[in-house]
């Protein structure tokens, strides 16, 4: 018996999805029956790549290029997406940033920074997004956040309050939106192997993979699961929820 895929004939719209968690979970999306518009910053090869894999798995793929952390960059990058693709029915705020600054050091524009990319875009693209489901009676709305809002980390205090930000967020706009149908949830994943981390040494990811009851780092694909889970029906009773997948780093 042929199974319907889980996302046959939705139109996705993630960022920074050229590589890592998003690249992962652009093609489960793909792989499920969904069209896959993303973003992405000075990476044409990757996104290249990832459109290639959408359309190989029978689905259109969009990529722009764009510093999501500019408002009137996010509500570009929407506008071409869905004159690509169609009316946004799924919406992954997945870009990120890091960097490791003791807090005494961090400049107030790189805090504004990190809150802008996080933060501010998740608000600027679900605002944008909400309107089209609010109306349809249908959307998804799934949000990155990170186990760092709920542990810290030093060096790292505006990237875990511009996640923590995001948690926020979600619980408060899931209350609003669920009566019309729009679910919004997030997503805070533990410790990853993606460019992100590039800048961490061998020997502290060495340290950390040992730290965890799994000995590993995640990987992206273990990520993309969730939100296939969170855009499916298999989330239909999931509002204001941030699921962890981190390999118990962090046990809330």
């Amino acid at each position: 018996m042929h199974r319907l895929p889980k996302l046959a004939g939705k139109k996705t719209l993630i960022t920074g999805a050229s590589r890592g968690i998003g690249a992962a979970i652009a093609r489960v999306f793909a792989e499920e029956g969904a069209d896959v518009a993303f973003c992405h910053v000075d990476d044409p090869e990757g996104a290249a790549s990832v459109v290639a894999d959408v359309q190989r798995l029978g689905q259109r793929g969009f990529a722009f290029q764009c510093d999501i952390g500019d408002a009137a960059a996010a509500r570009a990058f929407y506008a071409e997406a869905e004159a690509a693709l169609g009316q946004v029915d799924i919406l992954v705020n997945n870009a990120g940033v890091s960097e490791e600054v003791p807090v005494q050091n961090i400049k107030l524009e790189r805090f504004d920074w990190m809150i802008n990319v996080h933060l501010r875009a998740t608000f600027v693209l679900s605002q944008l997004a909400y309107v089209g489901m609010k109306a349809r009676g249908f959307g998804r709305i799934i949000n990155i956040s990170s186990n760092l809002a709920y542990k810290g980390a030093p060096g790292l205090a505006h990237y875990s309050a511009a996640k923590a930000g995001v948690v926020g967020f979600t619980r408060a706009f899931a209350q609003e939106a669920a009566p019309y149908g729009v679910l919004v949830n997030s997503i805070a994943p533990g410790p990853v192997d993606t460019r992100i981390n590039d800048t961490l040494s061998d020997e502290w990811k060495a340290w950390k993979a040992g730290s965890l009851p799994l000995k590993r780092i995640g990987k992206p694909e273990d990520i993309a699961p969730t939100a296939l889970l969170l855009a499916s029906a298999g989330g239909d009773f999931y509002v204001g929820q941030t699921l962890h997948p981190n390999g118990g780093d962090v046990m809330p």
